[in-house]
């Protein structure tokens, strides 16, 4: 690589970052500014700022790699992250949050649960299941990045992520949630132009849509034998049904990220930092658009990363970089795209891991800083900023220290761990929240409770991935895991949990004293029916 140019292409992008940092640490002044942007972001940096949150290396490198070995079945990932995390999550969810947020004056995720339910072991429990969770997603993203600059510059891998850290750390730090969204819009630009070059690209080298689908559909023979042995049928058609490989792709993948998007908290924010509905309206379209050509695109060229390995050198992606599905994606960019493509590739996923960190590194932050800390010593605004970025501050640590030991292949396993706990914890609650105004505490807590207990049981116990590799049930009972019999050791926590916090939320509710009907018109004021809430 010319190394003139990579300086020059580098020092311009941070350059434009840290004046854009600098713009947003200008303009923060007090805690609604640091968590929530004062409540007036524009619907074009709300958009990709949601975006660039909600796609990261994670999603490029990691799901694109498990493309290369999964095939087109992910993009039903796509379809269903349109769907939820950009239809149902702005216009059905998103109106309701900004309103009800704005009503209470809440200024994290958690603290908007906690004002619904007018409790505040609600906002320390949520906090703490925030940033404790948060760094096994963060610390993939940061690996995600690490690895494509260890393949591209040749730069050691835990060099590359201490670069990362530093650099994210600083602007979130600094600037709060303005320098999150307006450094992310920045990034979602750089992000989005690349993943429009690279899907046309892919397509012009391998000598077109049809041809390069056709030949990909001629490779099944060569689907690997392991991926076949447990219901695999190749790159363009769906795993046998009911299958490991089925319930792995379908519950982990699809359901497991497509779903858990809805009660992601560093997302659900978002929507409390515009002023009116029309802005999210407005949103809609640039975030659908966002979605569809980020993980489209990563999707497609993942899986078609075979036809072009497979002509070149004979073998398929997973073979070509040794079983690291992590790597698939770099090492396609590295032998497939022009060189100066290689720099502007490098630099979206360098957009998009940092877009991702710092929404992370401030949801975490605020979470000790003002959810648990504040809410414990009952001493609102006292130093808030000061103590926020102390919070934050250590998310960054725990997550360069976490990415430090974590496997090889990790990147999209963590991240839809982390996607499914969230909803296990938070989704039922905040639908309920939202939507049924007869929901008590109570059952708030028990809801909470009963999700994150189910998912972290089923996550140590039964879950074959995540049981094996933490080997905490090995050492206690002596077995991998407790049920060893196909699908459960398959079936991802989202299918059990979710559904099970629901029930836990609406039976004890109903089995509760109702909340004061004036407390719920207060809350409700301005969202849909005007009729005073009879508590039945």
């Amino acid at each position: 690589m010319d190394y003139v140019i990579l300086v020059i292409v580098f020092l311009i992008y941070f350059l434009l970052v840290g004046y854009v940092g600098y713009l947003a640490w200008k303009q923060t002044k007090s805690s609604e500014d640091f968590m929530i942007a004062g409540r007036k972001t524009h619907p074009y940096v709300m958009a990709l700022s949601y975006g660039a949150t909600f796609i990261s290396t994670a999603a490029i490198v990691g799901f694109g790699g498990a493309a290369g070995q999964f095939g087109m079945g992910l993009l039903w990932l796509t379809v269903l992250n349109v769907f939820c995390g950009i239809f149902i999550a702005f216009i059905i969810m998103g109106k309701r949050t900004r309103k009800m947020g704005h009503n209470l004056g809440s200024l994290t995720f958690p603290e908007f649960l906690s004002r619904r339910f007018n409790s505040k072991f609600i906002q320390y429990f949520s906090g703490g299941i925030i940033f404790f969770g948060m760094p096994i997603y963060a610390s993939v993203v940061l690996i995600g990045a690490a690895r494509f600059m260890e393949t591209s510059l040749s730069l050691n891998f835990h060099l590359s992520l201490l670069v990362l850290s530093v650099i994210v750390a600083a602007y979130v730090i600094f600037g709060g949630i303005k320098g999150v969204m307006y450094t992310e819009a920045v990034q979602g630009t750089i992000m989005l132009f690349g993943m429009v070059f690279l899907l046309i690209f892919t397509y012009w080298i391998l000598g077109g849509v049809t041809e390069a689908h056709t030949a990909l559909t001629n490779l099944a023979p060569h689907f690997p034998a392991d991926a076949l042995a447990i219901g695999g049928t190749g790159w363009t058609t769906f795993p046998t049904l009911g299958s490991p490989f089925w319930w792995s792709l379908v519950s982990t993948t699809i359901i497991g990220v497509g779903i858990g998007v809805l009660a992601q908290p560093q997302l659900a924010v978002r929507f409390m930092t515009v002023k009116s509905d029309r802005e999210l309206n407005r949103a809609v379209l640039m975030g659908g658009i966002f979605i569809v050509f980020s993980t489209g695109t990563a999707f497609i060229v993942g899986a078609l990363s075979n036809v072009y390995f497979f002509d070149k050198l004979g073998q398929i992606s997973v073979d070509v970089v040794g079983g690291n599905i992590d790597k698939i994606i770099p090492e396609f960019i590295n032998s497939a795209l022009p060189e100066w493509f290689v720099y502007v590739f490098l630099l979206t996923l360098l957009a998009a891991a940092m877009s991702t960190l710092s929404s992370q590194y401030h949801a975490q932050g605020t979470s000790l800083g003002r959810d648990i800390y504040e809410t414990l010593k009952n001493n609102k605004n006292v130093e808030s900023i000061t103590l926020n970025r102390i919070g934050i501050l250590i998310a960054v640590v725990l997550a360069f220290a976490l990415s430090l030991i974590l496997p090889v292949g990790v990147v999209a396993q963590g991240t839809a761990l982390f996607y499914g706990i969230c909803a296990a914890a938070f989704l039922s609650v905040y639908v309920c929240a939202l939507y049924w105004k007869r929901t008590t505490k109570e059952g708030a807590i028990a809801g909470i409770i009963s999700g994150i207990s189910l998912s972290l049981f089923w996550i140590i116990f039964i879950f074959g991935k995540t049981a094996e590799g933490l080997g905490i049930c090995k050492l206690l009972t002596g077995q991998s895991m407790l049920i060893q019999a196909a699908p459960f050791s398959s079936i991802d926590v989202i299918i059990i949990a979710v559904p099970i916090s629901f029930i836990f939320t609406i039976v004890v509710s109903l089995l509760t004293k109702p909340m004061d009907p004036e407390y719920i018109e207060k809350v409700y004021k301005g969202i849909g029916s005007k009729a005073k809430v009879s508590g039945k």
